[in-house]
């Protein structure tokens, strides 16, 4: 099958899902073509059966903002028609459904249909899709999708709960390749972070508010107060400057090692102990996914679709967001002794291995399968 996927080409849980979802598909045999304003951060390699097909938004004067819905709505409509792509699908539903919607529009005036669907991350539907100026063309861009999916049973529930949805929302989670992830086989080389003696505390996002950088680093403070630790931040935004500051006043600023962003996430991981996932909200935690698939034990929030992923006192612990306190005496409890932590670590691998891309993989083909059969059945 011919299947156009449009998505972030950034760090975020969104991007690397549908890149990772597209390689995955190659692999099966189907033809796949990105379409975004960059090559996405995972997408290290074309092939034969992997193209990358680049939106330019042309710079006119007249525009304060430069139209990108219609510049790749344009850009899909050519991409379509060349390559005859069979299934189109969009994650993230503004702007990418939307742009979506007006492509299938346009096509539909040259005689060709096509099956568009719809996966929503998250902040499409939480931060961004509930604001006043969004929210109809949100509920808009999801009720003209032939197909939707959600990544948590969480966020399905949001998503009806915010918006008046006509269509059914089919859960398929978000996923991880474990192939990718035999840590036997990996030298990980904590000497190049912390001393043997200590304890190796990871956090890896967007640094966005929403992930309440601060209180892990005041989680990381109780930590380091009980025992030898370092912390390792992975990632870039808006918080990371104020982070780095309250670690200096905290007192711990050479326990506390800023990254920014890496493709090096495997590594990283790899000799990690704890993984901290504080969020006021996460419509998955894939970043908890991840961290649990190289064996490394999660404290994070109960909110959102965390608790789809973290299984409290198996994989790790949970608790409510903000309660700092909570989170840093859990964390010590895992951390201070090696069986304990062991025993951690072996359930969050095993855990993770039920989120593997082959029993996720499957799920996606019955949808493209099914919105291509139903599609031009009702189409003709």
């Amino acid at each position: 099958m011919k299947i156009a996927i449009v998505c972030y080409p950034t760090f975020g849980g969104s991007g690397v899902v549908a890149t990772e979802l597209g390689i995955a598909l190659a692999n099966r045999g189907h033809d796949i073509h990105f379409v975004t304003y960059k090559q996405p951060v995972r997408l290290e390699l074309l092939s034969e059966r992997i193209h990358f097909h680049e939106v330019h938004v042309p710079e006119y004067p007249l525009f304060q903002y430069q139209p990108y819905e219609l510049a790749l709505s344009s850009k899909l409509v050519d991409t379509i028609k060349f390559f005859g792509i069979e299934v189109l699908h969009v994650h993230y539903a503004i702007p990418h459904a939307y742009a979506g919607y007006m492509a299938k529009k346009m096509l539909e005036e040259e005689g060709i249909h096509i099956p568009m669907i719809t996966t929503l991350h998250g902040t499409d539907i939480t931060l961004v899709g509930k604001h006043p100026f969004y929210k109809p063309a949100v509920t808009f861009s999801i009720n003209k999708s032939d197909v939707v999916t959600s990544v948590s049973e969480n966020l399905k529930q949001s998503t009806l709960n915010l918006f008046h949805i006509k269509k059914e929302i089919n859960v398929i989670p978000n996923f991880i390749d474990k192939s990718k992830y035999n840590v036997e086989n990996k030298e990980c080389e904590r000497s190049l972070m912390a001393n043997d003696n200590e304890r190796i505390v990871t956090h890896i996002s967007n640094f966005r508010k929403v992930k309440r950088i601060a209180d892990v680093i005041h989680i990381f403070k109780e930590i380091q107060d009980k025992m030898a630790a370092k912390l390792i931040m992975v990632g870039e935004g808006p918080e990371k400057e104020k982070a780095e500051i309250l670690s200096e006043t905290l007192g711990i600023k050479d326990k506390v090692i800023f990254l920014g962003n890496s493709n090096q996430v495997d590594r990283i991981l790899c000799f990690s102990d704890l993984f901290l996932l504080p969020s006021e909200t996460e419509s998955f935690g894939l970043a908890a996914l991840e961290a649990m698939m190289h064996r490394v034990p999660v404290i994070s929030s109960n909110t959102g679709g965390i608790p789809e992923v973290n299984v409290e006192g198996v994989t790790g612990y949970m608790s409510n967001v903000g309660n700092v306190e909570e989170m840093a005496l859990n964390a010590i409890k895992i951390l201070k002794d090696d069986s304990v932590l062991n025993k951690f670590k072996d359930n969050a691998e095993k855990v993770a291995h039920k989120f593997d891309i082959t029993n996720v993989l499957p799920l996606y083909e019955a949808v493209y399968e099914k919105a291509f059969k139903t599609y031009y059945k009702n189409s003709y």
